[in-house]
């Protein structure tokens, strides 16, 4: 969905035509997502910074729900990929970069594992199973990726990956793609968007439904 599309949704007769569908969609998602396992193979914390790269739709639901994880410092809404230097809404919104829209987390390895980054991710961030779009947003853009940071970040991912798959976690085929390529902050009135826009219908009927499942179901790292 482009902004314009996003921003158009202003009027409550506009945002119920649309809510009942979104509202089923993600209910039976995070019904199927309760019964994600932690990983298995978790990586050693080394330091107390880390950075995680991950897309899964829209970036303001994705943000919104990593900014009430505790351990948590930081998280830019931007987007990744081989071509993401210099990339900007516009073009990215085209779905021809070859760019996804994706946040970079900056996290304390001793207070929340990438593991577990990795397990919001696939419990209430977003639909993994989903293939180029989430909810309303379609293309490649909205694609599930894991962008790693290292080479054990991406033993992580992937070992998370099989687990899932071979747990038959999610009705469908996980969709998430294990990528490669740069990150690029997304230009600033995308920043914080859900913070700073609670009650935007795209936001309440898309996103606030994940936040308030990162509550439920991880209430051990629930940072209001």
């Amino acid at each position: 969905m482009t902004l314009k599309a996003k921003l158009g949704i202003s009027a409550l007769a506009a945002a119920s035509a649309v809510a009942l569908p979104l509202m089923v969609s993600w209910s039976r998602s995070a019904e199927a997502a309760t019964n994600v396992p932690p990983a298995a193979l978790v990586a050693p914390a080394i330091g107390n910074r880390e950075v995680a790269v991950l897309a899964g739709g829209c970036f303001w639901g994705i943000e919104g729900v990593y900014e009430h994880v505790k351990g948590v410092s930081d998280v830019t809404s931007g987007f990744a990929g081989v071509r993401a230097a210099g990339a900007s809404y516009d073009q990215v919104s085209t779905g021809s970069t070859g760019n996804a829209e994706a946040v970079r987390i900056v996290f304390d390895p001793k207070q929340i594992s990438y593991a577990e980054l990795l397990r919001i991710f696939f419990s209430v961030a977003h639909d993994p199973t989903e293939v180029n779009r989430q909810g309303p947003d379609v293309g490649t853009q909205y694609r599930s990726a894991i962008f790693p940071q290292s080479a054990a970040q991406a033993k992580v991912a992937k070992a998370y990956i099989a687990q899932l798959s071979r747990a038959h976690i999610f009705k469908q085929p996980i969709a998430t793609r294990i990528e490669s390529g740069g990150f690029s902050a997304a230009e600033a009135y995308h920043q914080d968007f859900m913070r700073k826009n609670p009650n935007y219908p795209y936001i309440v009927f898309n996103d606030r439904p994940k936040v308030a499942a990162l509550k439920q179901q991880f209430p051990n790292y629930w940072r209001g």
